[in-house]
């Protein structure tokens, strides 16, 4: 990769990766001083609360994410269901089980996180009105939810054209957090020997239970973090630690560091730190920066959100659901109606019930805390099954971040009784979902496997020539199943209610690899059973799209003989009604089967082409 290449890859990194961490600085050092403030400033604790601020960035940032987990890739991938499915590929049935429900816990907790991200820093960017013309504090809600309303609706358009803005305006943005932080360590220099741990250590020792809660908004500074592994496909490990190193971690050290520099030398400054670091000539301009800064990290978080989707969908998470490609160029900007309307109607719920970014401050990091848990224990997993270390030496790497994040996350679950019970609400609601999703398809395999008829033996019967055997008709049919030794229950019904067989049926069967791509010479394998039967699987990886016709063109030109105008997919509709001995209770049954019918139809998930596709039906308990 040439140095251009790199370097114009570290700067889309900074606009894509960083916007969410990027805009901490408008609210985590001002929510970590309100429980230490009310007697005034006491110098130390504002030297340790910056030291906090700077040591917990170096090592869960730091350490963590950019030098660790940066390595722990999947084929190029990064995020928490990446890591999960490489890790399970590999452990024992038992332990998948344990490792498949951290996972939907994290995933839940980032959907939760996706909510509540963009509620927060956009609200905290339009506060920042009321130091430019107070009468405008009472307009903070209906703009922010105007903003908001617009960046959603703005979704199935792609982001394509705007994402090339992103990286040079967060850039811009960067920049002027470092000049801002540089600009205002010059009132108070002493703040410099926050870099000294101990002065951490002191103000948790010093501060006691007050230190503890204090650290749930010192996380603040952190979230945004997962984003870095998350996008590790988009942009790759070099660019992400070039723009960490080069400008991101270096931004925000200053800007901290001026804003205690600014709280020491003047303690009015209090109230807002980041935004009274402005001079009130050029107070304006920065809110609009910091708005727009805020959009472009809510429109990261959502994207992040629709590519957490579809890697769920296809790793059997969640159903189906309709996926669009905004971009031809790019196969990773995708739009899902579903999921965008989901997280409108949830941020907007969360700005009109907190109203302040000071009130839904006290929700945040509960989610983001518990997803970096996840990704410590996963990360644990991958350390010890590839990199092979021994578990001395795992330990004394994961131990202290496990300990570190634990001890974060206890302090955010103090906030429960004051909001905090939101995301919690949030990511509980995601988990069942998921986890009645994949209980349910996994009881309806079992019960259809129970009545099913081997396919071997039912080509066997049906080759065999017999004067009422079925009429044979010329063409192709294609019958899709997830299961390829059983006869698929829609060939079954053609038989049945139709008496004919096609010259030639192919028993299709779709499988997600644990990797993200498969490569297209290795999309499908054909087997042939018989004269008029033949096996076919198509392999696609998690984060692709399941596109079947494109697949079938492939295959085609590899050899598969079939005309595609003379050509019929088969697809069997099932009515799921709830049976009391499923082996799930009544409420999850209803759940299961109103997430079933409120899945997409899977000729348009499987891109099948339109007018070729028949369904047969058939009543189902569940």
């Amino acid at each position: 990769m040439t140095t251009g290449r790199v370097l114009a890859l570290a700067l889309g990194s900074v606009g894509v990766v960083y916007g969410d961490i990027g805009t901490s600085p408008l609210y985590a050092f001002r929510e970590a001083l309100r429980p230490v403030a009310h007697d005034g400033v006491d110098r130390f604790e504002i030297i340790g609360l910056i030291s906090l601020f700077f040591w917990t960035i170096t090592i869960i940032v730091t350490i963590k994410y950019v030098i660790f987990l940066l390595k722990a890739d999947n084929d190029g991938e990064g995020g928490t269901l990446s890591l999960l499915s490489l890790v399970i590929k590999s452990v024992s049935e038992k332990r998948r089980s344990v490792l498949y429900i951290i996972g939907m816990i994290g995933a839940a907790l980032f959907l939760g996180d996706a909510m509540i991200t963009p509620a927060l820093s956009v609200l905290s960017a339009v506060e920042g009105l009321k130091y430019v013309t107070p009468t405008l504090h009472s307009y903070v809600v209906p703009i922010s939810v105007v903003i908001l309303v617009l960046l959603f609706a703005v979704q199935s358009r792609g982001t394509g054209a705007v994402s090339a803005f992103f990286g040079p305006i967060t850039a811009f943005w960067f920049l002027v957090l470092a000049g801002m932080g540089i600009y205002h360590i010059q009132d108070d220099y002493s703040v410099l020997i926050a870099f000294n741990p101990y002065y951490a250590v002191w103000f948790l020792f010093h501060s006691g239970l007050v230190g503890f809660i204090v650290l749930g908004s010192v996380f603040l500074a952190v979230t945004g973090a997962e984003a870095l592994y998350a996008d590790l496909g988009h942009f790759g490990k070099l660019p992400i630690r070039l723009a960490w190193f080069g400008l991101i971690f270096p931004a925000l050290t200053l800007n901290y560091l001026g804003q205690g520099a600014m709280v020491l030398q003047n303690p009015a400054a209090l109230a807002d730190p980041f935004f009274l670091m402005f001079p009130d000539g050029i107070r304006l301009p920065a809110v609009l920066l910091a708005t727009v800064a805020t959009i472009i990290a809510s429109q990261s978080v959502i994207t992040g959100a629709f590519s957490l989707a579809r890697q769920a969908i296809n790793l059997g998470f969640l159903p189906r659901m309709e996926i669009y490609h905004t971009s031809e160029a790019h196969t990773g900007q995708i739009y899902l109606p579903a999921v965008n309307t989901i997280l409108l109607f949830g941020v907007m719920a969360l700005v009109l019930m907190f109203k302040s970014s000071e009130a839904l401050a006290v929700a945040y990091g509960i989610a983001v805390t518990g997803d970096m848990v996840v990704s410590t224990i996963l990360l644990y997993n991958f350390i010890r099954l590839f990199w092979k270390w021994s578990l001395f030496r795992t330990l004394l790497l994961i131990a202290p971040l496990f300990v570190i994040e634990s001890i974060f996350l206890g302090s955010n679950l103090t906030k429960l009784h004051h909001g905090g019970y939101v995301p919690v609400l949030i990511a509980a609601c995601f988990v069942v979902i998921m986890w009645t999703w994949r209980r349910g398809t996994r009881i309806l395999f079992e019960k259809t496997r129970r009545t099913h008829i081997p396919l071997d033996a039912f080509v066997r019967s049906i080759e065999k020539k017999s004067d009422h055997g079925p009429i044979e008709v010329p063409g192709t049919a294609i019958f899709l199943t997830s299961d390829p030794t059983s006869t698929p229950a829609a060939l079954l019904h053609n038989l049945k209610h139709n008496h004919v067989m096609h010259s030639q049926n192919i028993i299709l069967t779709i499988k997600t690899q644990s990797r993200p791509r498969v490569p297209t010479e290795d999309r499908g394998r054909i087997e042939r059973i018989s004269e008029h039967f033949q096996l076919l699987e198509l392999n696609f990886g998690y984060l692709e799209t399941q596109n079947v016709s494109q697949a079938l063109a492939h295959l085609r030109k590899a050899g598969l003989k079939f005309d595609i105008m003379s050509t019929s997919f088969y697809l069997g509709r099932r009515k799921l009604i709830p049976d009391a001995n499923s082996g799930m209770p009544a409420w999850q049954d209803r759940l299961f089967i109103a997430l079933a019918s409120a899945a997409t139809d899977p000729s348009d998930y499987f891109r099948l082409p339109a007018n070729r596709v028949v369904e047969l039906g058939a009543h189902v308990s569940v």
